[in-house]
């Protein structure tokens, strides 16, 4: 069987991100392209194996990559949005945090309202993606606390049921967007970056 190959623009359809995200996973190392004159070329294959790599949680982790919040000097590369990932469940928390991370996003994790309104107390953080229903604090409360700290921060939340009146509720505190249980890695990495604005 021949191998098909996608160009640029169709993988970004495909993957449904943005070409920023695309050259950072080709940067990375984490699908492979190859150079054809000016033009990337990707073999579907290739992007289908890393895109069951994710699904499954078994993609390696980011390796050799700056340390989460260090900052990059005017003349060093610029600094990688650091992310808090809040989710009770650890296998979705896991799943969010590997994902974001290969996409060479700086990438925290909390388990709970609590822990993550002290981390974002303790650091700067370009996008909170937090879980809605959560024992203890629930992902409302933590908006409104987040909200307070750092009023622009872009924010995502995730449910299972995306006509539940606390996702209204959510949208109507200005969240950046959300995703509906189970999701698809596309899903989630142009969710955040249409929230960070890339």
């Amino acid at each position: 069987m021949e191998d098909v190959f996608l160009t640029t623009e169709e993988v970004l359809e495909y993957l449904q991100v943005n070409l920023r995200t695309v050259y950072r996973l080709i940067k990375a190392g984490k699908i492979p392209a190859v150079r054809v004159g000016r033009q990337w070329r990707f073999r579907k294959a290739d992007i289908d194996l890393w895109l069951e790599g994710q699904q499954a949680g078994t993609g390696r982790s980011a390796d050799g990559t700056q340390p989460a919040g260090s900052l990059a000097t005017e003349t060093g590369p610029p600094r990688r949005p650091r992310v808090l990932v809040v989710d009770d469940e650890a296998s979705i928390r896991d799943l969010l945090t590997k994902t974001l991370a290969l996409a060479e996003y700086d990438v925290d994790a909390a388990p709970d309202g609590r822990v993550a309104l002290g981390r974002l107390r303790a650091a700067n953080y370009d996008l909170l993606v937090t879980d809605l229903k959560m024992p203890g604090m629930d992902g409302l409360s933590l908006i409104r606390d987040a909200r307070r700290l750092m009023p622009a921060l872009p924010i995502v939340i995730i449910t299972a049921y995306s006509t539940e009146a606390s996702a209204i509720e959510a949208i109507n505190l200005g969240v950046s967007g959300y995703l509906t249980k189970p999701f698809r890695i596309a899903k989630i990495l142009s969710t955040a970056a249409k929230a960070l604005g890339e």
